[in-house]
Formats: C-alpha cells, structure tokens, sequence
C-alpha cells in the first residue's frame, strides 16, 4: 500500500524531471548558439546540470511509485552526496568571501579596489596569466567599458566624480585615484608625468586605448574579485535555502525507501 510520502517524493521528483528539460534544452542550444569564448564555456556545466537532474529526478519518480527499492535507494545516495557537497561548498564560499571590500575615496562617488585585501585563494584564481587572459577576454566581449564610456560620455570632471560606479567599471574601466590623471573622458586620461612618481603599478598599466585600457591593471582584478564575492554570497545564502529543502526532501525519500521495503515484504508473505 502507497503511503503519503512516496507520493510526494513522485510528486516532487516529477517537477524536477520536467524543470530538467528546459535546462538540458537551453544548454544544448547555447553550445550551438554561442559565439563567445565565455558563452561556450557555460553550455557543459548547464548541460551537465540537465542530465544529471534528469537522471537523479527519474530515478526517484520510479522508485518511489513503483516500489523499486534499489532505484531509491540510489536516489538517497546521491541526495546525500549533494547535501554533504552542498554544505562543504557553503562553508567554502563564506570562508573565502569574508576578506575585501572596496575602499572609500575622498570627494569621490566610487570606490577604489586592491587587490590585496582579498582571499588569497581569490587572488591565484586571477594572478594567473592563463586564467586571467580568458577572464580578460571575457570582459571584453562583455563590452563593460564600452557601455560605461556611452553612459559618462557628457559627464565633465565634477560630475564623473560624484558617479557611483560598479567595482568592474571602478577597477578596469579608469585609471586609480593614485595616478592623478587629469580627466577627459570617462575612458581618456591625461598623464602628467605623475604615473612615474606613483607607488601604484596600474599608472603605468593604463592606456586610452579602448581595447586596453585597465584591463591588465590590479584593480581590475580586484574589481572582479569584488564583484565575484557579491554574487557568491548571495549563492551562499540561496544554498542554505536549498539545503534545508533537500534534507526534507532525503527525510521523505527515507520514509518512501522504509515504505517500499515493508510493502515488498509484505507481498513476498502473500
């Protein structure tokens, strides 16, 4: 006899299979459709991600509905594989993002980024040439100066200052506070000489050239990394959700797996 719980491990795992479908469908038509290096690089994962909710949502839909215990009992195994992953990557994710924060600049509506007050494990990811090179790229095709040059183009110098920008626009898209450049346009500074004089490498590193830029700079990694650990711990906040939603959902599927046994041998006495 069906209890409630296997028919609510059915119900739950039906929703996952079909929400599968169009996560499966969207990365096979990205691997088709990109023409970027970084929209290639997000159909694998997505696709990956597809098939194994595919697999996973199948597996509990027919072991919980039609009494197959050993089709269950994979669902629970990989639930608490993912539960066990989740929770390290959670800890992960707020341990290395507790460290960097952009720095308040007198007389200035933005912020300024190093990239030293950030997670030493953030930094290798991105003083790395050949992580950098795709990063780099990836912000180019992105086309985050281009849009910030459009955006301040009429700004003069009083009202550029006083623009709150993004940590991506601070770090990659101008030269740093320390350089003293005289401003021209949100992506054309004047060198005063004072890049020589300035302890700060990205003085040096900047060009007006709109496909350099900052790109090579500090801060533009800093403001990356600012950017990332936003975004992460807004992750790391959505997967405590997420966890407490699967452990109720492993606590079902182990009463479904307990139902299913007891109802084999029930059948197996008659």
């Amino acid at each position: 006899m069906f209890r409630v719980s296997n028919n609510l491990v059915g119900i739950l795992n039906f929703v996952t299979f079909l929400l599968s479908i169009p996560i499966l469908a969207g990365g096979i038509w990205l691997s088709r459709q990109a023409d970027t290096e970084c929209e290639r690089w997000l159909d694998k994962p997505i696709i990956a991600l597809g098939v194994f909710l595919m697999v996973v949502s199948i597996a509990g839909l027919i072991g919980a509905c039609c009494r197959v215990s050993w089709l269950l009992w994979f669902y629970l195994l990989v639930m608490f594989l993912l539960i066990v992953l989740l929770f390290v990557f959670t800890i992960f994710v707020f341990a290395i993002t507790n460290k960097g924060a952009g720095e308040a600049v007198s007389n200035r509506g933005y912020k300024e980024y190093r990239l030293g007050d950030y997670s030493n494990w953030l930094q290798k990811r991105v003083t790395n040439t050949k992580n950098w090179n795709k990063i780099k790229s990836c912000l180019q095709d992105s086309k985050v100066c281009t849009s910030f040059a459009d955006k301040f183009v009429n700004d003069n110098m009083e009202q550029f200052y006083a623009e709150n920008l993004s940590a991506l626009q601070s770090g990659c898209c101008k030269p740093s506070n320390d350089c003293n450049f005289t401003y021209v346009k949100p992506t054309e500074w004047t060198n005063n000489n004072t890049a020589v004089a300035s302890s700060n490498p990205d003085c040096t590193t900047w060009s007006n050239d709109p496909n350099v830029l900052c790109f090579n700079c500090q801060s533009c990694k800093a403001g990356l990394l600012d950017n990332i650990k936003s975004n992460w711990k807004k992750v790391a906040i959505v997967n405590v959700i997420f966890l407490v939603f699967l452990v109720v959902v492993y606590s079902v599927g182990c009463c479904a797996f307990r139902n299913n046994r007891k109802d084999n041998a029930y059948w197996n006495r008659q």
